[in-house]
């Protein structure tokens, strides 16, 4: 087997350029263009991809020496026979008429989007709005469709790439062609030597014994970065506060504060916790082991985060929709007619906004400062919708404003999108309310987490009939069981109070809703 040098490849006019993380380790299997090694100039991070696969032998480099186009950086053992050395790249040739191209539709003001799963490989045959890969923000995950069917010549893109709209990310030959597939791209050069040096040439890096992090998906400058490591404090764990949520220089400064301050006060993330308890389940009986799904990670910590720093308040209560409900049927076969599902849920939005807009205390946020409210203007209702791949929470802009039917015609097209995994992340802020609904499932009741910067949330059950006196008798009515969620730090217990009372009689009397 032959043994290879990978060098540096071109990286522009940079020269001395300092390595910040080493991504792989002596022994490891490495793919061509798995990442190396990243270094940081004065402007940006990049990561030095492997040029062909194989073993790693040994490292010549380490964190923190500086190195510049050519040097070696590692040795690798390769099965394949050495590939002759190019002296110039291959000239570029254009793609055939025939072959089309597919670029990143309109994803909303988001840019530089990690691709974190391929759903197709070249050469496949795809229908038209098949998905093609995914892509995870922050606030959810995504698949960008192919907007036309054929058979996909090459992909433009690989999972960790990063993209914005209008890029370029698959070469597809479109149906009703028949032209064989072109080269479009220029090969990537062998820039292994010919005959590549000994091992002994250069020692071989020592095996890091810390633990490594990549910080590749962080937005933050250089100098932040380098401060961080200086400080030890690990970026991946900071929010930022910066333009589009740029890590700053003061964030790491208020993290690693409020680190030390945690550490004084004990175990447990500042709360002074006992830490979880480590317990070896096989020993028990048998027991299988799955990775937590991503959009629950991601949720997962928003909601622990909600749960510990707000002071929670719920209060319960149950609104009579006998009435209503007698609507909704009369109504349930002229509405699928117009391809509307009339469900409770529009008549839910439409109330809550009325309620909203009579105490817009819970239409508010609590400003990061903690001194000040912000009121908003706008009503934006969020609905959490189940989904295979976790909760999606879509929203109903300006609810207030619309009809009962445009908002069940919204939701319903909003909630199929978030099922088919096709919902934008736009769709999915600037929420001021959330309602989640759990009465398809049979609960009675229970208690929904507020979800910051949001100060309230309803939590509805499912509908039961009961016996209810009327002054002169027990009459069968239709109870709906409501939970409202509140920060107590912003609406107490008697303003909310008042807002569910409003919200029950709303849904009650069918003129106070419509009007």
């Amino acid at each position: 087997m032959a043994l290879e040098n990978i060098l540096v490849p071109d990286i522009g006019n940079y020269k001395n350029v300092p390595i910040i993380e080493l991504l792989v380790k002596v022994g490891d299997t490495v793919k061509k263009e798995q990442s190396l090694l990243t270094l940081e100039t004065d402007k940006a991070t990049m990561e030095v991809p492997s040029s062909m696969e194989g073993t790693i032998k040994a490292i010549n480099v380490k964190v923190g020496d500086k190195i510049s186009q050519g040097d070696v950086i590692l040795q690798v053992e390769n099965s394949a026979a050495p590939a002759p050395e190019k002296t110039a790249p291959a000239p570029e040739v254009k793609a055939a008429p025939s072959i089309q191209e597919i670029r990143v539709p309109d994803i909303g003001n988001y840019k530089n989007v990690p691709v974190i799963e391929l759903l197709v490989k070249a050469g496949d045959v795809v229908k038209k709005e098949q998905s093609l890969f995914t892509l995870e923000t922050d606030k959810a995950t995504m698949e960008v469709p192919t907007p036309m069917a054929g058979t996909l010549t090459e992909l433009k893109v690989k999972v960790g790439d990063k993209i914005s709209q209008g890029d370029l990310i698959a070469l597809i030959m479109a149906e009703g062609n028949t032209a064989a597939p072109v080269a479009t791209s220029k090969p990537t050069p062998n820039i292994a030597t010919s005959a590549p040096a000994p091992v002994a040439t250069a020692p071989a890096a020592a095996p890091s014994t810390q633990p490594f992090i990549s910080y590749a998906y962080v937005h933050a400058g250089p100098a932040v970065r380098q401060f961080a490591r200086e400080l030890g404090a690990d970026l991946t764990k900071i929010s930022g506060t910066g333009h589009k949520n740029r890590v700053t220089r003061d964030d790491v400064v208020r993290f690693v504060k409020a680190e030390l301050a945690k550490a004084a006060q004990g175990g447990g993330s500042g709360l002074n916790l006992l830490p979880d308890p480590q317990v070896d389940f096989s020993e028990y009986g048998p027991i299988k082991v799955e990775k937590l799904p991503r959009i629950k990670k991601i949720s997962g910590a928003n909601l622990y985060r909600n749960w510990v720093r707000i002071p929670h308040i719920t209060l319960f209560d149950e609104a009579d929709i006998t009435d209503l409900e007698a609507m909704r049927k009369n109504k349930k076969a002229e509405t699928e007619k117009l391809g509307i599902k009339l469900t409770p849920l529009p008549f839910l939005i439409k109330a809550v906004a009325g309620a909203l807009k009579e105490y817009p205390l819970v239409n508010s946020s609590l400003a990061s400062d903690g001194e000040n409210l912000v009121l908003k203007e706008y009503i934006h209702i969020g609905v959490a919708v189940d989904t295979p791949n976790g909760l999606y929470v879509p929203v109903i802009r300006n609810a207030d404003q619309k009809g009962i039917l445009d908002i069940a015609k919204e939701l319903g097209e909003l909630s199929q999108k978030a099922k088919e995994g096709k919902i934008k992340p736009e769709e999915m802020k600037g929420g001021t309310f959330t309602i989640s609904s759990l009465g398809s499932l049979g609960t009675t009741g229970f208690t929904p987490i507020v979800n910051m910067p949001e100060v309230g949330i309803l939590g509805v059950s499912k509908a039961d009939m009961k016996p209810k006196w009327d002054g002169q008798a027990f009459q069968p009515r239709l109870m709906l069981p409501l939970s409202l969620s509140l920060d107590h730090r912003v609406v107490d217990g008697a303003e909310g109070g008042r807002f569910l009372s409003f919200l029950t009689k709303a849904l009650n009397d069918l003129s106070e809703l419509l009007l």
